[in-house]
């Protein structure tokens, strides 16, 4: 469904990597901590990955200037920002390429 959608400009469209709900000895976390088990079972706050992109933003003589990331990237997002949008069952966000934070690498 999120290949219909294809972004304009420079935005990236991502999907969030939603964090765990219990821990892998099955202990339930309650939604207050989730930011503290986030990092230490091993995910990021505010990551996502990257679903679809646009073909980037002009520049003052029409030339455009491309996005830097591509399908299968995982992200670091900002805590705020971006548009959500929903798409079938699933949960997307766009954001324009210049407030997403970096990419991350095992």
């Amino acid at each position: 469904m999120a290949k219909r959608l294809l972004p304009t400009l420079n935005r990236v469209l991502i999907e969030k990597i939603i964090p765990p709900s219990k821990t892998n000895a099955g202990i339930l976390l309650p939604e207050k901590s989730s930011k503290a088990s986030i990092l230490c079972c091993g995910f990021r706050l505010n990551s996502g990955t990257v679903v679809a992109v646009g073909p980037g933003a002009r520049d003052k003589d029409g030339k455009t200037i491309p996005v830097c990331f591509k399908e299968g990237d995982t992200v670091l997002l900002p805590e705020y920002g971006g548009t959500q949008v929903k798409l079938g069952e699933k949960e997307y966000h766009l954001y324009r390429d210049e407030d997403i934070l970096g990419t991350l690498h095992d």
